[in-house]
């Protein structure tokens, strides 16, 4: 297997309530984003990693990441990945049917064991994604902020990154509208296909919000 790894680093993490985008914040002695390239970089099944930042970043150059840079990032997750996705293959950086795995920037935890899971099902001809049975309980508020309703946790999943297309298959999945698109998987369903769930980590955490700093650098100290 010869994959690509598309990490879109466009976004500035409102929510994280840092002072610079989050990707760029230090945990055990690195940025996030530079914890989260070292992920895959020794992986012998990928065999590239580009990184999508807005045009203006000013944080990158910094890095030295051993990763292609595209600077041409979106309003949203979705377009940069689109776009990211549309660089690579004019260039002629990935073919067709290269397997892409798009993964969060901010997802700086995930363990190998799960990426190997998520590679051995390269074959799934819908594509495959990394995702965990819902366990907690779930409630549906009303207009005050109140438990309106429980609602039924059974086949449902939340759904984590990396998420593993066809290349050719992501860029048509995306090509379209991306209005409600908040992962590829979801632009992919929008087709009438349904990708593989295979079974996530708890660990690979996204930051979001302040708090989840302080357990991914404890997370990353663990397993530097």
């Amino acid at each position: 297997m010869n994959a690509t790894v598309l990490i879109p680093a466009a976004g500035v993490g409102s929510r994280f309530g840092a002072e610079i985008p989050k990707q760029y914040t230090v945990l055990a002695g690195k940025t996030v984003l530079a914890h989260t390239v070292d992920i895959f970089r020794t992986n012998p099944r990928i065999s590239q990693i580009a990184v999508v930042v807005s045009p203006d970043d000013a944080f990158i150059d910094e890095l030295n990441l051993p990763a292609h840079i595209c600077r041409a990032g979106g309003d949203s997750r979705a377009e940069s990945v689109r776009n990211g996705l549309n660089h690579l293959l004019k260039n002629g950086l990935v073919s067709p049917d290269t397997p892409v795995l798009v993964h969060d920037a901010a997802r700086c935890c995930l363990p190998a064991a799960a990426l190997e899971r998520l590679l051995d099902a390269a074959d799934a001809p819908h594509g495959a994604l990394l995702a965990l049975p819902v366990a907690d309980t779930l409630k549906r508020q009303d207009t005050h902020a109140c438990a309106e309703t429980t609602l039924s946790r059974d086949g449902l999943w939340q759904a984590q990154t990396p998420q593993l297309f066809p290349a050719a298959l992501l860029q048509r999945a995306l090509n379209g509208s991306l209005d409600g698109i908040t992962d590829e998987s979801s632009a992919v369903e929008r087709l009438g296909l349904r990708p593989r769930l295979i079974t996530g980590d708890s660990r690979n955490l996204k930051l979001t919000r302040p708090d989840d700093a302080l357990l991914a650098e404890a997370l990353l100290r663990l397993h530097p």
